[in-house]
Formats: C-alpha cells, sequence, structure tokens
C-alpha cells in the first residue's frame, strides 16, 4: 500500500486516509491477491517492492470489486471509477496472457531499480511461456519502464474527472 500512497487513480479512488487503508486495501487484495495463491507473486528485497501477475486464465472478483467502490471513493467519483473499469475491461486482450494488476515500490527504496529488476525477471517467464502480457498504468511516469520491457501503449482511458489509465500490451516472443 506504501506503493500507491501517491498514485494519481488509487489517491482519486480513495483521498482520505481512512478509505486508503480500509476499503482500498481490501479491493487491492481482489485485484491482485491471486497472485500469491498462484505463486506468481514476485517479491523484491525482503518486501521493498513487488509484482503481483496474475497467469493466464486466472480471474479478478470483479463483482467483489465493484461492491467495494461505494465504501471506498467518494460519492461524487463513484461514476468516473466505474468509467474507468469499464475502459480497462474493454481493453483487456480475450487472449490467453499474463496480467500485471500490480506492480509497486516502497517509496523509500524508489530509484534503485526494483521495478526494472521485477519487470525483467517476469518478462524472462512470460517468454518461456510463449505468451503476451498486459496492463494498465495508472501512473504516466511509469510507462517509460514498461516500454523498456516491450510494452506498447494501445491507448487511453479516460473518465470524468479520473486521471489517465494507459492500458499497455507486450505481444509474445517467440
Amino acid at each position: 500500500m506504501l506503493a500507491f500512497a501517491t498514485d494519481p487513480l488509487a489517491r482519486f479512488a480513495s483521498p482520505s486516509a481512512e478509505t486508503y487503508l480500509g476499503p482500498l486495501l481490501e479491493f487491492m487484495t481482489l485485484f491482485g491477491g491471486d497472485a500469491f495463491e498462484h505463486s506468481s507473486a514476485l517479491i523484491a528485497n525482503d518486501g521493498q517492492a513487488a509484482a503481483l501477475w496474475l497467469p493466464p486464465g486466472v480471474e479478478q472478483d470483479g463483482e467483489a470489486m465493484m461492491a467495494l467502490l461505494p465504501d471506498m471513493v467518494p460519492a461524487d467519483r463513484l461514476e468516473d471509477m466505474a468509467g474507468v473499469f469499464e475502459g480497462m475491461e474493454s481493453y483487456h486482450p480475450n487472449e490467453r496472457h499474463w496480467y500485471l494488476p500490480i506492480i509497486g515500490a516502497d517509496p523509500a527504496y524508489l530509484g534503485q531499480g526494483l521495478g526494472g529488476a521485477l519487470m525483467k525477471h517476469a518478462c524472462s517467464l512470460i517468454d518461456e511461456d510463449r505468451l503476451p502480457a498486459y496492463l494498465e498504468s495508472s501512473n504516466p511516469r511509469n510507462i517509460s519502464l514498461y516500454e523498456r520491457h516491450g510494452f506498447e501503449v494501445m491507448g487511453e482511458i479516460r473518465s470524468g474527472a479520473a486521471p489517465l489509465v494507459t492500458p499497455m500490451y507486450r505481444a509474445a516472443r517467440h
């Protein structure tokens, strides 16, 4: 959760500490937590950074995530956040692929290459599977990191006053 303390989308959705440390934490667990069950959670340096990858065929519980929105998002932002999630769904590939819902580093360790190391390791594993990968960047500062690892911008997700979300795709490597 430290990694998302200044994330534009996370803080738009949960601007108060109460919702950020409560319902948003539960939401993030639903969003990427299945990576632990599938041994696809990558952790750097005892938790200084993490990447939660969902393998092909693993689906999030979208219904449970949407049920949390009213407890997590201010009422005047609910429609915008629902639009963001609709946009994310519209870009999500239908083919078998790896999905990165969450990657982040403790702010005390930013700039040490942990995100890059996690991406490099994950991409090598994905390449062994010869499958594509997909993610949504909720922070424009991270797009160059993903591009260095072969991801390409697919478009833009905009909904009302919500911050820009950038869907990105990495073709399978053979």
